[in-house]
């Protein structure tokens, strides 16, 4: 199984190189799709395009949730609104056009998509390889189990960790800034609020993590917070079941209907290749 984290691919590049044209997005979209799909088909099989829903269960959970994230956009000289337009139609081509099943669920992430098809993979019966293409080191933590890899596009390399459970311990303390995710030490608002956070020595963090429980009751309730936002084995079962039930549920499009889109678009390079896009 291979699981693109289809904003995370797209957003790269689309601030690196500056783009706002539709035809552009799109080829430069699908090329990264059929360049993963050929490099990785043969060993892990079926692609899955894994996209954000609107009104996730994080942002509910905890208002702060990358509230911080518009600012950066705001500043960025893009026009987010034609953006976002183009990343939702070509998602919904793929779905239409593409040998791919794409999850696209109200109320989830492409995290927790991924979160929850790779543990669905521990299942009995169900073992398979599974490469996650992000640079979103939230994944890491899913290498506690044996059958996963990762693919970093940013970086152009394979994401590695030889402790992924103690990764994710230290990450849950440190919480995620980009996310608006503050350390345990500091309040919920300290983002939003611009607020300076405590500083956590990692003294402390290596004295928790032989024993949570003599966390101070602040701390262990802010280490809670955390844990809900941030370790994938805490999604709500009514959405781990939903991306689940979907997942079984869908069948993606016939590989015949990817030329005829392919000429459709005007995608003349992607027509030549076109055998790349397919599952073998």
């Amino acid at each position: 199984m291979i699981l693109i984290d289809y904003s995370q691919i797209a957003l790269s590049n689309i601030i690196v190189q500056k783009l706002n044209d539709e035809n552009m997005i799109r080829h430069m979209i699908l090329n990264s799709i059929r360049m993963y799909n050929k490099k990785y088909r043969n060993e892990y099989g079926q692609m899955v395009i894994c996209a954000d829903g609107i009104n996730t269960w994080r942002k509910n959970f905890y208002p702060a949730y990358k509230a911080s994230r518009k600012k950066g956009r705001d500043s960025s000289g893009l026009d987010w609104t034609e953006i976002f337009r183009v990343l939702n139609l070509v998602r919904d081509e793929i779905k239409e056009n593409l040998p791919y099943k794409v999850l696209h669920l109200e109320g989830c992430e492409a995290d927790d998509i991924i979160g929850a098809l790779t543990y669905e993979t521990q299942e009995f019966g169900k073992f398979e390889p599974v490469m996650i293409i992000s640079s979103d080191k939230d994944f890491i933590q899913l290498q506690k189990f044996s059958n996963v890899k990762q693919y970093s596009p940013i970086q152009k390399k394979a994401v590695t960790e030889k402790h992924p459970r103690k990764y994710l311990f230290e990450h849950i303390c440190r919480g995620d800034k980009g996310d608006g995710i503050p350390n345990i030490l500091s309040a919920d608002n300290c983002f939003v609020d611009e607020i300076r956070q405590t500083p956590l020595r990692q003294n402390l963090i290596d004295t928790w993590i032989d024993d949570a429980e003599i966390m101070p009751d602040e701390i262990k309730r802010n280490f809670q917070r955390n844990t809900k936002l941030i370790d994938l084995n805490e999604i709500p079962e009514d959405i781990y079941n939903n991306i689940v039930n979907t997942y079984d549920g869908q069948k993606p499009a016939m590989k015949m209907k990817v030329l005829n889109y392919l000429i459709k678009k005007r995608c003349n390079n992607l027509i030549e290749v076109v055998e790349e896009f397919y599952n073998g």
